[in-house]
């Protein structure tokens, strides 16, 4: 009797320790925390490429790897929320494809590794301590959008005849656009360019920024990047056509959606480093112990039927140079 009272409390405590075992085993899966700014659970080119190199390093949704993803319904004020709500479910890693939702991530919390992708200089808006050593619970990659805002102004000016006044896009309530308009400006006097502001915080005001541009005699538009902007790409193309307005742009996507002419670094590249310095921090490194990446690849895309469209043409010059040419 004493031996089958000793075998049945001996599988009891078996069992009562593999049950937990085997939930610990489904805790193990890691969460990535995501926001979208803009509305519905669509994910940008990005975002997509950044889940397929995920995929290619063997991690499997549901098996391997879990994402949470809260959108802002195009509004910047939401993040803050929508990141304590990540953190309430206990997320392992963040991952942020803007300046904005970064710094959100950034002011939230100082435990949970931090990935980001963002356009602007990290270390001027306080994300990194440096770009060698980001110190903390964040790194990243950074596409030096601000750096390239002087270049793109000067591809317009070879591009444009006689251009001696741009308007120029941005977002003040963006981080990064607010660092590129910076940049712009100094480079605009370099390049003795008159700017014209445009600030625009949201989609509706789009159409009266364009006519004020207009009014005040702009002869071409630089679109600084930023998640309002990206998210209405396809209005901002139609309005600098509508208005004959050479526009260049940060992103190639723009210009697939109609825009004129995109200068900017392989995104694509950028969220496959992303996505390798993730694999990196869920297999045990640290965040700080991973310098910040800039990319290397810049690519030039022309659209020549937008050209056509305000009849303008593109000189030689410019279009040799051109790594993609949509026609």
């Amino acid at each position: 009797m004493s031996k089958k009272i000793f075998r049945l409390a001996l599988s009891v405590t078996l069992l009562t320790i593999s049950l937990p075992a085997d939930a610990q085993q489904q805790a193990k899966i890691p969460k990535i925390g995501e926001l979208l700014f803009r509305p519905g659970p669509t994910l940008g080119a990005g975002r997509e490429v950044f889940r397929r190199s995920l995929r290619e390093l063997g991690y499997v949704e549901g098996k391997s790897i879990a994402y949470e993803t809260r959108s802002a319904e195009g509004k910047l004020d939401r993040f803050p929320v929508l990141t304590d709500e990540l953190l309430r479910l206990k997320v392992d890693l963040l991952a942020a494809s803007s300046t904005a939702e970064a710094l959100a991530f950034k002011t939230a919390t100082r435990a949970i590794p931090i990935v980001f992708v963002v356009s602007s200089d990290p270390v001027s808006d306080g994300l990194v301590d440096s770009l060698a050593r980001p110190g903390g619970n964040i790194t990243g990659v950074t596409t030096i959008a601000s750096v390239l805002a002087g270049k793109r102004l000067e591809l317009l000016r070879e591009t444009v005849p006689n251009l001696h006044r741009v308007a120029v896009l941005w977002n003040p309530r963006d981080p990064g656009s607010t660092q590129q308009w910076k940049e712009s400006q100094l480079a605009g006097q370099e390049l003795r360019l008159q700017l014209h502001s445009m600030e625009v915080s949201g989609a509706d005001r789009y159409e009266s920024a364009f006519k004020e541009a207009m009014k005040a005699g702009s002869g071409a538009l630089a679109q600084m990047a930023g998640s309002v902007a990206s998210a209405n790409r396809k209005q901002i193309a139609d309005l600098a056509a509508k208005h004959r307005l050479p526009a260049i742009f940060e992103r190639e996507d723009f210009v697939v959606s109609g825009g004129l002419i995109s200068y900017g670094p392989d995104r694509a590249e950028s969220y496959r480093r992303a996505a390798v310095m993730v694999d990196k921090i869920l297999k045990g490194t640290k965040p700080a112990d991973i310098p910040v990446e800039q990319p290397t690849k810049f690519e030039l895309v022309i659209n020549l039927k937008a050209a056509k469209q305000i009849g303008l043409t593109i000189p030689q010059s410019v279009l040799f140079r051109a790594d993609r040419v949509i026609k």
